[in-house]
């Protein structure tokens, strides 16, 4: 599913025009990205969006097999909640 395509349905399912889900979709993933930064958000039935710290490490390239050093860098991690796993089986 596409943005545009998400944007869409929200749209439908709450019966309002695309244009303001649209700005709810903006809104929402702003904050979301925002609140990340700062700590975990946790979405109940859902899951958890948080941003852990994955530490450097000495990686090989597969086709030359020369080791490369890969830089510490932080990664945004969800973890779905059971309700969410429950659901889509």
């Amino acid at each position: 599913m596409t943005k545009k395509e998400l944007i869409a349905a929200v749209a439908e399912k709450a019966n309002v025009p695309a244009a303001v889900a649209a700005k709810v979709y903006n809104a929402a993933f702003a904050v979301l990205a925002e609140e990340m930064k700062a700590g975990a958000v946790r979405v109940d039935g859902f899951g958890t969006f948080k941003v852990t710290e994955r530490p450097a490490r000495v990686a090989k390239n597969p086709k030359t097999g020369a080791e490369v050093k890969v830089p510490a860098r932080k990664v945004a991690v969800f973890k779905p909640a059971s309700a969410l796993k429950d659901s889509i089986q």
